[in-house]
This record gives C-alpha cells, structure tokens and sequence, in this order.
C-alpha cells in the first residue's frame, strides 16, 4: 500500500490542490471576487461599445451653475424654470438624481416662520407670493418626472414608507424573497412625490473595488419593491403602469417593462455594459434654466438631472478605469435597457466554469507529468488562450460574461505544481548530469589552456605578421602558427578543423605538431603539405578534416609562396586598396591520402606593396550586431574602410566588428595578415 501511495504522491498532492480550489471557488472570497471582476472589466476595456448617439440628456450640476445659483441645495424655483423650459422640448421623461427631502429655505412661507421682525406688509406681501416648492410641484405634475429613492443602512434616513408609482405583476413566485432590502430609506417631500409619474431607487450595492459594474433593477424598502430610476424612468418614458417579474427555480430571471425585457440574476442584479463617455450628452443646468440650449436635442430623449460638481461629492469609478458622476450610472442604464446593451451573468454558467477549469487543470497536470516541459509549456499557454477566446466570445456574442480569472488562476497553480513534481523526480538525474557537466568544463578549460600554449607569441612578428584566435567555446577547432627556419624565411599556418569543442581541439594539436615537425625540418613548402596530409589522414580521426594555407615567407625579398587546401579565399590587397581573392586548389588536409608529393602545387607573389590575408570561415559566416552576416564583401568593406592598412588594424578591426559578446559567436575566428612593410628589403 505504502509503495502504491509513494508511486502516486504527486497525483494524490494535486488532488488535494484541486479540492482546495474547488472550495475557494464555492466560497468565493473577496479576494476571489475581486479577480473576477478584472476579467469582467478587461472585457468592456477591449471590446467597448461602438454606438456613439444617446437616448439620454444629463443636466448637470456643474462648476458653472454653482457659480451663478451659489451653494447647493438651490431654491425650488430653479428646478421649477429648468422643468419648466425642459417641457417644452417634449421629453420622454424627466429624472432626478437629487433629492428634496426637506421644505425650500427660501419660500416666503419659510421666510415668515424664521424671522419674527417681519413687519405686516412685509408678511402679507410673502404670503401672496407663491413658493418655491409649490412651483416645482406645479411644474412636477405638468411632466413625465421620476423622484430618486434612496436605500440606506444609516438609521438617521428613517425609514421610508410610500408606495412605488409602478405596479410589479410576478410570474413564478414572490420577488420580495430575492430582491435586496434596505433597512432605512429617505426620498423627497410627500407632496412632491405625489405630482410625478414615478419614484426610482438610485441605490448601488456596497462593492468590494469601490467600481460600479451592476446595480439591482428592483430593491425593497421597507417591504415594498421599487425600481431603479434607469428602469422607472423607461417605465414612465414608454407610458406603462406595470413592471412584471418572472421568476424561475433559483430567484428572479427577467424583468419587463413593455417591449423591453432585461435578463438579471437571481437577485434582479442588472450588470452595466459603460459607453467611453457620455460627455457629449452633458449641457449645464445654467444654460437650460437660461433657455441658451438646442431644444431639438431633447425631443423624445430620456433627461436625468445630476451633479458632477467635485464640492457635492456624487463620483463613481466605472469598470473602465476612469471616474464619473453619479447620474451617468442610471444614464449608462437606460441606454442598456433600450439598446439591449446590457450584460449578462448567468447564475448557471458557474456550473460550466467550474467543470471547465476542473477538466482542464487535470489535462495539463498529467501532461506536465509525462511530456517534456517545453512541450507540456506549450499546452498550457494553448490552455490559457482557449480560455480567453473562450470568454470573449461569450462576450462578444452573448454579452454574457464569463469569469476567465478563475480557470486561469486554477490552469497556473496546477501547472506550476506539475511543473515543480516533474523537476523534484529529475533533479536528482539533473545534478548528476551537472557533476558530469562539471568536469567536463573543467576538462575543456584544461585542454584550452593547453591548446592556448601551442599558439606562438605574435608579438614576436609583428613588424610583418599578426594574428588572432577567438574560440566560440573554450577549445578552439582553428589553428594559426609562425615558425622561424632560416634567418629571413618564417613558415606560417591557418587552419580550421571541422566541428568544435574538445575533439576539434584534439585533432588540431595533432595537426599542428606535424606541421611544426615538418618545418623544423627545413623542407620545401610542398613537401611539408604533402607530409602533413598522409600523416593526418594516418591518424584516422573519423568524419574530422582540416581547412589550411600553408605558407613561407622571404622577409628579405617579400616574397610569399603558399598552398590552399579547401580553406577560404585568400585576400591580397595592394597599396590602393585593389582586391584580389585567391581561391584553392586542392582538398581540405586529411580527406584523401596524396598519392605523390607533385600533387601539392604552391603559387608565389611579391609583398612589396601587398598585404596578405587569410581567415577562417567563423569570419565570414559570423554575425554582425544587425544580424547579418559578415561575408567576403564585410571584409573587403572593413579593409576599404581603414586609413592605414597594417596587418594589425586588419586583424583587429575584423574581430571588433564580430566579437561583440562571445556568446554570439556561431564559430571559431580566425585572422591572420602579412606584409613586409616594416622591415629592410634588400634590392
């Protein structure tokens, strides 16, 4: 038993993981909630509404009319010329985000209660003149109006006890089961709310975020159902007396106002899908109360009445990340429920999401477990944009919202712990090939300080030779050597052997010791080739050959005699920057055993006024900080570009241009330049 468990362990752990997600999931937790929400938000950031015109006009309490009407609350009798003008231009209604709870101050019925010095005209003239509040009624009662109804958990509010304007018909049960209550509640003066066509609810649920993404379309008040004003405001915007209720098994499932039927939740929660702005809808309450508007604007549209003064404190932050006045919530919801633009958070889609992310997480954990990471990476990443294009389609389609935040948070826990069992199994397989690794470095760091011995010192040439090596790993597969045999006469080679690393530079010490044996020897330049062949083709080194010039020089006389076998073209430059490249003539060193030493033929030319150049192919073939390679044409283009031309500035000027970051490096470079310009020739 004990070994079956420890040959599972890793399924049994991630089995736990997943029931402990399961349950975060049911639980739903704030901090869960709040990752939903930002995959709700993401949606209406991406994909935002496209319908530019409105159905709705906002009034707004501005900066502008608290300049010319002073402090709020202003008298009545303002609200009374903005209706008043507001009427003329035929509205489909009139709401109010404002609320007139208590008598007008500043009627003349106030005035005479509040100042008992008053003289007796002084009275009775007040007294004839009609006040502030009755004038904003008459005005009420003359229009299709909507007073705002307040829910609250402050007990101060009271508690508020008037019937709904609307009469709610229920189909499947009673929706007070479902609906939010809200304990305390405040709305305007009786007689006030007796003269409009409708009293709405502006009431939003208490939010995690502080963001307004939905709001519930019908509350209870103190055991009474009233609507939000968007819906109210529809309501009386469409003539209907009734609001009817359908509900299903788990709460309510549509509200209606005739023709508009809105899709909520269980609880008769409305999510808001916001336009980018409704700036352009806004016109200030100075300017309609001075009649200074564009009256064809208001004919059959939706008109609410708010405040976006920052003293009055009525801002919300909305899911696209910005901030804006109450009022344009209720706005954004009459431009839903009219255009049908609303979203949807379908109760049973948690079901659908919870099997979703369930089947997936258990995929990719058993991939993780038995493909490569690379591979099972790979299947994650598809997983995640499964999920993605998923939820946006729904989106898209439906305008139905999909909480992606959770399978996704589920597909990187469960991948991560795969991710970290898979490593745990193999990382003791990993260390032992790391110690293997390990020594293997140090061989090669080993056989490269050999191999770097072998060089000779340059330094000691540099009035007519130079040269450089620059490995792509520690062991180098090219070759360069200057050999002194007689008092003006040096043999010089450049090699690159096929292949990198330690056998490269194995087979390359080989090569060059037989080439350092022969020359010591004194023998002609041909026979030295050839010796060198049949000794490296000898050796036997499996699929392994050598790309070489070989070469004498005559410092005296500055003549150069050399042989390519199968290596780069040889570069010869004169003192006006004349090219002329040098292919070979015979194989690469160790591919065929020569069969006579007249099989090796050298060419001669004079250095007088020439440099000779050769390199290898990690020259041409290497990358420049562009991307590009290097090539013969990259050479000739460093040459042309330098002012001096000295083997030296050739050789270095070449490197600078490649060995930019030895990582980069594809191959091994080398270069290797002559001439005799800096020594004593003798005519």
């Amino acid at each position: 038993m004990k070994a079956l468990i420890f040959k599972y362990k890793n399924y049994l752990i991630f089995l736990l993981i997943l029931i402990l997600l399961i349950f975060l999931k049911t639980i739903n937790p704030n901090f869960i909630k709040s990752i939903s929400f930002l995959s709700f938000d993401m949606y209406q950031k991406v994909i935002p509404i496209k319908k530019q015109d409105s159905n709705v006009i906002i009034i707004d309490i501005d900066e502008k009319s608290l300049s010319k009407f002073g402090q709020f609350p202003w008298n009545r009798s303002i609200f009374a010329k903005i209706i008043e003008n507001v009427n003329e231009t035929n509205p489909k209604a009139i709401g109010f985000d404002v609320f007139f709870s208590e008598k007008d101050k500043q009627s003349p019925e106030e005035i005479i209660k509040s100042y008992n010095i008053l003289s007796g005209d002084v009275i009775n003239y007040l007294v004839n003149i009609k006040g502030h509040d009755e004038k904003f009624r008459q005005q009420l009662e003359k229009s299709k109006s909507v007073l705002a109804v307040l829910g609250s958990n402050v007990s101060s509010h009271g508690s508020y006890d008037r019937k709904s304007k609307a009469r709610f018909l229920s189909k499947g049960g009673d929706p007070q089961k479902y609906t939010f209550n809200y304990p305390y509640s405040i709305g305007s003066l009786e007689k006030l709310e007796k003269s409009v066509k409708g009293l709405g609810s502006i009431s939003f649920l208490d939010q995690t975020d502080g963001i307004i993404r939905s709001l519930p379309l019908i509350v209870r008040f103190n055991k009474k159902i009233y609507p939000t004003i968007g819906l109210e405001m529809v309501r009386v915007g469409v003539n209907q007396k009734n609001l009817y209720v359908e509900l299903d098994e788990v709460g309510i499932k549509r509200i209606s106002v005739r023709p508009h039927k809105i899709l909520t939740d269980p609880n008769g929660i409305f999510w808001i899908r916001y336009k980018k702005s409704l700036k352009y809808q806004y016109i200030s309450a100075s300017s309609v109360f001075d009649g200074d508007f564009d009256k064809a604007r208001f004919e059959n549209k939706f008109v609410l009445i708010g405040a976006s003064a920052q003293g009055l404190f009525d801002l919300v932050k909305t899911p696209l990340g910005v901030t804006i006045p109450g009022v344009e919530v209720h706005a954004n919801v009459i431009e839903n429920i009219l255009d049908q633009s609303y979203l949807i958070r379908n109760p049973k889609i948690y079901i659908f999401e919870l099997l979703f992310s369930i089947i997936v997480a258990c995929i990719t954990f058993f991939l993780s477990q038995k493909i490569k990471p690379k591979y099972s990476l790979s299947i994650f990443f598809i997983s995640l944009i499964t999920v993605v294009i998923i939820g946006f389609s729904f989106f898209t389609l439906r305008s139905e919202l999909i909480d992606i935040s959770y399978p996704i948070f589920m597909l990187t826990v469960t991948f991560l712990t795969g991710l970290y069992f898979r490593f745990v199994e193999e990382n003791k397989i990993a260390l032992e090939n790391l110690q293997k690794e390990a020594k293997l470095l140090k061989e090669r760091e080993l056989a490269g300080d050999v191999q770097k011995s072998l060089f000779p010192d340059i330094s000691k040439f540099e009035n007519f030779i130079y040269a450089r090596n620059i490995p792509a790993k520690d062991v180098s597969g090219d070759y360069f050597d200057v050999i002194n045999v007689g008092k003006d006469e040096y043999y010089f080679t450049l090699a690159d052997v096929s292949g990198k690393g330690v056998k490269a530079g194995m087979y390359m010490a080989k090569a060059s010791s037989t080439f350092r044996t022969l020359s010591n020897l004194s023998f002609p330049l041909e026979k030295v080739v050839y010796l060198v062949n049949n000794e490296i083709v000898e050796a036997k080194f499996k699929g392994m050959f050598v790309t070489a010039v070989f070469g004498k020089i005559n410092i005296k006389t500055g003549d150069v005699t050399f042989v390519n076998a199968g290596h780069e073209s040889i570069m010869v430059v004169d003192r006006n920057k004349n090219f002329e490249f040098i292919k070979s003539e015979l194989p690469p060193i160790g591919i065929i055993k020569y069969s006579a030493e007249s099989m090796v033929k050298s060419r001669t030319i004079n250095l007088n006024d020439k440099t000779f150049v050769v390199y290898t192919d990690g020259i041409t073939e290497g990358y420049l900080k562009n991307g590009q390679e290097l090539g013969a044409e990259g050479v000739e283009r460093i040459v042309k570009g330098l002012d001096v031309v000295t083997p030296k500035n050739i050789v270095d000027s070449i490197a600078a241009e490649l060995n930019w970051g030895t990582d980069k490096l594809r191959d091994d470079i080398t270069c290797l330049a002559l001439d005799i310009k800096n020594t004593e020739l003798i005519n």
